[in-house]
């Protein structure tokens, strides 16, 4: 399986006026994760933009359990939890130091033709990248 880790420390525009975490920006540090994981393919969003693809998210689910506050670090652990086939599922754990899960979550993202804006199978580039870990 494909996974990779990344830290973030919260920073003070992005909490609530209790200190915490706003549920809206959850999702901006899961594609933090998501696209360090892509990055670490040798890849980026731009290079597959370049290439003519594009990935929207499609569903987004997300379990808080417990808040993340204002200066924290947060671990955002992101798993490609099988291969693709037109839709890429990512799963992400976002943890403290102690390993105490704050937060659970899902996404998945459709490979799209950029000019034609229509669902493609998985690239054979992107195949041939990830093959390694399947």
């Amino acid at each position: 399986m494909l996974a990779s880790e990344v830290r973030i420390r919260v920073r003070y525009g992005e909490v609530d006026r209790m200190g915490y975490l706003y549920h809206g920006n959850y999702p901006l540090y899961l594609e933090i994760g998501r696209t360090e994981l892509i990055r670490q393919l040798g890849l980026t969003y731009r290079d597959m933009e370049d290439k003519g693809i594009l990935l929207p998210v499609r569903e987004l689910q997300i379990h808080y359990k417990m808040p993340i506050l204002y200066d924290d670090e947060v671990i955002v652990r992101t798993s490609l939890i099988k291969p693709p086939t037109a839709k890429l599922f990512f799963d992400y754990l976002m943890l403290n130091d102690q390993g105490e899960v704050h937060c659970e979550a899902r996404t998945t993202l459709v490979f799209v033709d950029a000019a034609t804006r229509k669902p493609i199978r998985v690239p054979k580039f992107f195949e041939e990248l990830i093959s390694p870990y399947y």
